[in-house]
């Protein structure tokens, strides 16, 4: 596929999609499965390890990423083809799932979710890819936009009708649902056509060494960064309303989708705003806007007052996150497009660990309140860091 021969609405559209599918398994995986497992007497202790061994393929995205710059697997393209079958691998592992027993066949099911994730990981990396050598500059905010909305909102209308129908008919139809809800980008990634590599394009090991620019070593570090504050933020946002004000189950869930549909429309708004004013603009108004929403779940003081500022403090995750990958993609060498993009993210990802062990530690510590007023001093890290990993709009 290349700018010429595939129109921007179908770009969009394909991207949307593949994002919604990520989005809807995740919500299973981080929202139900745990659920799931209980439902067969298992202990937390074996719910732990399953998550452990299920989500190592995220890890192993950066490889995955490298296979697909470097290989034209049968002739067929380095992107639609690992699409393909990251999708069917998915959709069959989904299918299969819901056969077995986890309280007999615990080992299975979790290879057989490991197999899932996979493919997950590797449609996710190769779909990175796709967009990095199909977008022209002046669109990778949109074009982000519309992922990480799209991704929010397979989370937020898939979490709640995965729930419902599981409770209303079974989780064997919650699981083949999924699995067909996988295979339906297929229709618009079967018209993928992927044009000939350029010069500049062709996979090259000394393409690597744009690691070694320090421009890019700070971009990974405002990555750890920016993904170290939302993330251990969100993590302890419903944890404080329960203990805080007893919230219950149901209204938990209904929070994580006010906060779902704030990531959406802060996934429109951050694309927008990096393409039409720049880089740094949207990077200091992404730190301005998360800081001011964590500080303000600081001072919720009703379960009422949570609704808005949750919602705003979705909108800046969203926001965050779109701005962050459209620097990352704009950053990326076209060489090494999905291995370049995968290891930012994994470096991404490793502030999210860290977030998620701090968080948790301030709380026990210095209480929910206080720990959301640390987390957003340590947003204002990130302003040393504007000048020399965005482009364009500050001065």
């Amino acid at each position: 596929m290349n700018r010429s021969n595939q129109g921007k609405v179908f770009r969009y559209a394909l991207f949307g999609l593949l994002y919604f599918v990520q989005g809807a398994v995740l919500s299973y995986f981080t929202a139900l499965n745990a659920l799931y497992l209980l439902s067969f007497d298992l202990t937390m202790s074996q719910i732990g390890i399953f998550s452990a061994i299920a989500f190592v393929p995220f890890v192993l995205k950066i490889f995955l990423g490298m296979v697909s710059d470097r290989v034209n697997l049968l002739g067929m393209g380095h992107r639609k083809p690992y699409i393909v079958l990251g999708l069917f691998l998915q959709a069959a592992c989904l299918f299969i799932a819901p056969l077995l027993d986890p309280s007999e066949q615990f080992w299975v099911f979790t290879a057989l979710s490991f197999l899932a994730i996979v493919g997950m990981a590797l449609y996710d990396t190769c779909t990175d890819g796709l967009a990095l050598d199909t977008t022209p500059k002046e669109e990778e905010g949109s074009i982000q936009s519309v992922m990480v909305a799209g991704r929010a909102m397979g989370l937020v209308v898939v979490s709640a009708a995965l729930g419902l129908l599981a409770q209303l008919t079974s989780w064997r139809m919650a699981f083949w649902a999924l699995s067909v809800v996988t295979a339906v980008p297929l229709v618009l990634v079967a018209q993928i056509r992927e044009g000939p590599r350029t010069n500049e394009s062709t996979f090259q090991w000394r393409a690597f060494a744009s690691f070694k620019s320090w421009p890019v070593f700070k971009l990974g570090l405002l990555g750890a960064l920016y993904s170290f504050v939302i993330y251990s933020a969100s993590e302890i946002v419903n944890p404080f309303l329960k203990e805080t004000y007893g919230i219950g189950t149901i209204a938990a869930g209904l929070y994580t989708a006010v906060w779902g549909l704030g990531v959406i429309f802060g996934g429109l708004t951050g694309g927008r705003v990096t393409d039409r004013l720049g880089q740094r603009w949207a990077l200091i108004g992404a730190m301005a806007t998360s800081t001011v929403s964590i500080l303000l779940l600081a001072a919720i003081s009703s379960p009422g007052m949570a609704w808005p500022i949750v919602a705003l403090f979705g909108l800046a995750f969203g926001y965050y996150e779109t701005v962050y990958f459209a620097m990352a993609m704009d950053r990326a060498d076209r060489r090494i497009a999905a291995s370049m993009f995968a290891i930012l993210m994994a470096v991404a990802n490793i502030g999210t660990g860290i977030g998620f062990a701090v968080a948790g530690q301030l709380v026990d510590r210095a209480g929910y309140s206080d720990t959301f007023i640390i987390i957003a001093i340590c947003n204002i890290l990130v302003l040393p860091l504007v000048r020399s990993t965005a482009r364009g709009g500050a001065s």
